[in-house]
């Protein structure tokens, strides 16, 4: 579709060669064809007008009318009086090659894909009145390269936030706003590396991928550490020699347990003992429902945890926000290295979450999410209950996925591609295992983007291959 240019002449790529051979307007005419022929210039779209053409070529206008006048014989273009000049809808042009369309994602039934909030209760309105704030009452100043900590006003409200939810010892000052959690652990690693870090353990299981992949991008060795009933196991990240580990403390990812206080503290004194660090993922602690908020690690230790949050899960995956608390000593090596990534994450983007925060309806999104999940919940177990209740299910505390521990003999594969023949989407364990083992057979169902209606409708269409097999 050709640009639509409102007001002034489009500007348009063209040169000429005064010492070459060929005619000034040859050249004028060669290179429009070229450009017509290839499809540079789209039909209908608009040409400079003579005037402002000669003026930045430095030609006289009567050369480029009689070029355009040519090209207009030869069909190339088309002119009306009191309109611009524009590619003729005519016009020969070689046809590019067709890109392949990306390929469409089945249509299921139900698709119960972990890791994603409910996309459609996005607060769409509130979004816009933030971002329609924060732009009104935003300061000139803060249009320029700014501090790659970040805007100081979403620093200060973010750190009173998570003061005032999570119980972090949060401090503006060491609060480094990032592009969500990747980019944060990015970070977190490659600061640590500086340090003298080498090896990095990640909880097993939980996200083999993302750890391998970010501690190898950063230079270091990564190794799993188990995590059982009780959280990730000290005693054995212990003996892995490791100066540094990635947990996720209030809802382990993907079992769904918590970090007892009892491992905490042991996790905490084996930081101080070591001269370690642990990364904390605050994963899905907005969400909780049948135990008390666990309060951020982070909170009992900010000179040993480095904490990362986003909002992720609890607004969009796609407004790539979050933030971390860097300890003291880590603080300027984490500041310097998101100078060097981005020199800053997007500043009204920064402003419009501030404000969308300090106005209160952030925290009335999250209370409505967390009906809206709880009630999916709901639906899950019911529809397991009813439909198969050889499945047991764990981790439904908090967040909004659960583990389905398959009868004895079922094949997890095996039910994750039969389901997926009926149009149903289920997932696997076996990814989240640094061994890729598929036994004992569980499935992670994540519930945050499917409807009671669709969860129900889902369970009843693969009910005998969750007992069964496929």
């Amino acid at each position: 579709m050709p640009v639509q240019w409102a007001g002034l002449s489009p500007e348009l790529l063209l040169t000429v060669d005064r010492d070459g051979g060929d005619r000034l307007c040859a050249q004028l005419e060669r290179q429009l064809r070229d450009a017509i022929r290839s499809g540079r210039l789209e039909a209908g779209e608009r040409l400079p007008s003579s005037r402002e053409l000669a003026r930045v070529l430095g030609l006289s206008r009567g050369l480029v009318q009689d070029c355009y006048a040519q090209l207009q014989a030869e069909g190339y273009l088309v002119t009306r009086v009191g309109s611009a000049t524009r590619v003729a809808a005519c016009a020969q042009v070689e046809p590019a090659p067709a890109p392949s369309p990306p390929e469409a994602r089945p249509r299921l039934i139900a698709d119960f894909r972990h890791g994603v909030p409910d996309l459609a209760s996005f607060p769409l309105a509130d979004w816009l009145w933030a971002t329609r704030e924060a732009a009104r009452t935003m300061p000139t100043a803060e249009l320029d390269y700014g501090d790659p900590r970040g805007s100081w006003v979403l620093r200060e409200v973010v750190a009173g936030y998570l003061r005032r939810v999570r119980g972090a010892a949060a401090d503006p000052a060491r609060t480094v706003v990032c592009s969500g959690y990747a980019q944060g652990l990015n970070l977190a690693l490659r600061a640590l590396a500086r340090s003298g870090v080498r090896l990095v353990a990640y909880e097993d299981p939980g996200g083999p991928a993302t750890a391998r992949s970010a501690a190898d991008a950063a230079g270091l060795a990564a190794v799993p550490v188990p995590v059982d009933e009780d959280g990730v196991d000290v005693r054995a990240l212990d003996a892995t020699g490791a100066r540094a580990v990635i947990v996720t403390p209030a809802h382990q990812w993907p079992t769904g347990v918590v970090l007892t206080p009892e491992r905490r503290h042991a996790l905490i004194e084996w930081a101080a003992r070591r001269d370690a660090y642990v990364i904390e993922d605050d994963y899905d602690a907005e969400f909780r429902y049948d135990r008390e908020p666990v309060g951020a690690l982070q909170g009992i230790a900010a000179d040993r945890v480095i904490s990362i949050g986003t909002v992720s899960k609890s607004l969009a995956p796609a407004l790539r926000l979050g933030w971390l608390l860097c300890p003291p000593a880590l603080l300027d090596s984490v500041t310097d290295l998101k100078r060097i990534a981005d020199r800053g994450s997007p500043a009204l983007d920064q402003l419009a979450l501030a404000r969308l925060i300090e106005s209160g309806r952030h925290d009335r999104h999250l209370r409505r999410m967390r009906t809206t999940y709880a009630a999916r919940r709901t639906a899950l177990v019911e529809a397991l209950a009813r439909h198969a209740p050889a499945v047991r299910l764990s981790g439904l505390a908090a967040g909004f996925h659960a583990v389905a521990h398959l009868p004895e003999g079922v094949e997890e594969r095996a039910v994750v591609a039969a389901a997926r023949r009926r149009g149903v989407g289920l997932y696997g364990m076996s990814p989240c295992r640094a061994s890729g083992a598929v036994t004992p057979g569980l499935l992670v169902l994540g519930f945050g983007d499917v409807t009671e209606r669709a969860i129900g409708e889902g369970v009843a269409a693969v009910a005998d291959v969750l007992c069964q097999g496929g």
